[in-house]
């Protein structure tokens, strides 16, 4: 018989708010980009959120799926 699979979580997901609140805040983040009128591919669009940062609510990077209609924001 196979030996049980022990699952463990990823260091970076803080299930309760609590663990939330006291870790370090985040300096970037990841947001799915989308066209509503479906005539551009989705994209994953990179946002500088660190406040001290010269680039600080700008896009820094982005990555452009191949095809329209592959929708990113249906992806877990």
């Amino acid at each position: 018989m196979p030996p049980m699979v022990q699952w463990t979580p990823d260091p970076t997901f803080y299930p309760p708010p609590r663990l939330a609140a006291k870790a370090p805040p985040e300096r970037l983040a990841y947001v799915a980009s989308f066209d509503p009128a479906r005539q551009t591919p989705d994209a994953l669009a990179v946002v500088d959120v660190d406040p001290k940062s010269a680039s600080y609510s700008n896009i820094v990077g982005r990555l452009d799926l191949p095809n329209v209609g592959d929708e990113l924001h249906h992806f877990g």
